[in-house]
């Protein structure tokens, strides 16, 4: 699946009506950026039904602002409008490969009462 490009526009409808989606920050003048590009496209040819997404900070500043993007490549994954993993800088094929998969494996039943309770913990 190719990569899209989410912007302040599609971001929310795109997180909203999909189940999981990677999501990667980056920036045109960015050397670890633009090394990392293709581990991202790579995997995101070996999970079909996983939404992989580019943020081009320079682009959309306000939209990187809202999650606190202070380095860039950042990678971000959310599955069920929930943020699992958020993390600067690039990593390895196998690495983004494994993580995904855990991603994609979690029991987000789980993940949800943990949410409602630290939410309710919180308030």
């Amino acid at each position: 699946m190719a990569t899209v490009e989410l912007t302040k526009e599609n971001f929310e409808g795109i997180v909203n009506s999909n189940d999981t989606v990677v999501v990667d920050f980056w920036a045109s003048w960015c050397g670890s950026c633009r090394s990392f590009a293709p581990v991202f496209d790579n995997t995101s040819e070996k999970f079909p039904d996983v939404v992989f997404a580019k943020v081009d900070t320079e682009a959309q500043q306000e939209l990187a602002a809202s999650f606190n993007i202070m380095s860039i490549p950042t990678l971000m994954i959310a599955r069920e409008r929930v943020v699992l993993f958020n993390q600067s800088g690039a990593l390895p094929e196998s690495a983004l490969v494994n993580l995904v998969e855990k991603i994609v494996s979690l029991d987000m039943e789980e993940i949800h009462r943990q949410v409602l309770a630290e939410q309710n913990g919180n308030s």
